[in-house]
C-alpha cells in the first residue's frame, strides 16, 4: 500500500479507517456535529464516528446494504454545496484516496465547500506538491502509523495524520503532536 513496499495497492486505494486512527480526531471536533463521509468503503469512519454523520456516499460501497442502506453511490467529486446543505452537514471528514491525482481535486472540491478533515500520510505536508493546498490547510492532527489491514501482524510504514482544509478561513496551520 505504501510507497516502500511492494504490495499491490489495492482497487481505489480501499484501506478502510481503523478507529485507532479516529480517536486522535475526536478532541479536535465540535459537540454538535453533522457531517458528510464521501468516501465511505465499508462504513468503518461512519462506525468509529456514530454521531452526525447525516450523508456518506462512495464511488463504489462496500457498506452492509442492511447496516447502512442509506450510503449512496456517487463521485464525490460531483457533490454540490446545496446537496451538503439539504443534508444538513457542515463537516466533510473522510480516509480519502491517497493518490495524489485523486486527493489533490478533493482537497481543492472538499474545502471549497465545507471545512473538512482528511486522513492520509503525515510526508505529503514536507513535499512541494502540497504547497498549493497548505494555504487552505489551518490544522493537523498527528496519529502515527495504524493497521489498515486487520489480519496483518504490521502497520502500515506511513505516519499519518488529519488534516482541516477550510478555503473559508485564513491564518497559520496549527499542529497537534501524537498525544498517545
Amino acid at each position: 500500500m505504501g510507497k516502500r513496499s511492494n504490495f499491490k495497492r489495492r482497487p481505489q486505494d480501499a484501506y478502510d479507517t481503523p478507529r485507532e486512527a479516529v480517536l486522535p480526531l475526536l478532541p479536535h471536533l465540535p459537540h454538535i456535529l453533522h457531517y458528510w463521509e464521501p468516501c465511505a468503503g465499508r462504513g468503518d469512519l461512519i462506525d468509529a464516528l456514530p454521531f452526525g454523520c447525516v450523508a456518506a456516499s462512495d464511488i463504489s460501497p462496500r457498506v452492509d446494504p442492511d447496516k447502512f442502506p442509506w450510503v449512496q453511490t456517487c463521485d464525490a467529486l460531483s457533490v454540490s454545496e446545496s446537496a451538503l446543505k439539504t443534508a444538513g452537514a457542515d463537516y466533510i471528514i473522510t480516509n480519502p484516496p491517497w493518490t495524489r491525482e485523486i486527493l489533490h481535486p478533493m482537497i481543492e472540491h472538499f474545502s471549497a465547500l465545507l471545512p473538512t478533515w482528511l486522513l492520509f500520510d503525515a510526508d505529503w505536508m514536507h513535499t512541494k506538491q502540497s504547497e498549493p493546498y497548505m494555504k487552505w490547510c489551518h490544522k493537523i492532527v498527528s496519529v502515527g502509523r495504524v493497521k489498515w489491514i486487520p489480519d496483518s501482524p504490521h502497520t502500515g510504514k506511513d505516519n499519518v495524520q488529519w488534516h482541516l482544509f477550510d478555503q473559508g478561513r485564513e491564518g497559520p496551520t496549527e499542529f497537534i503532536g501524537r498525544q498517545t
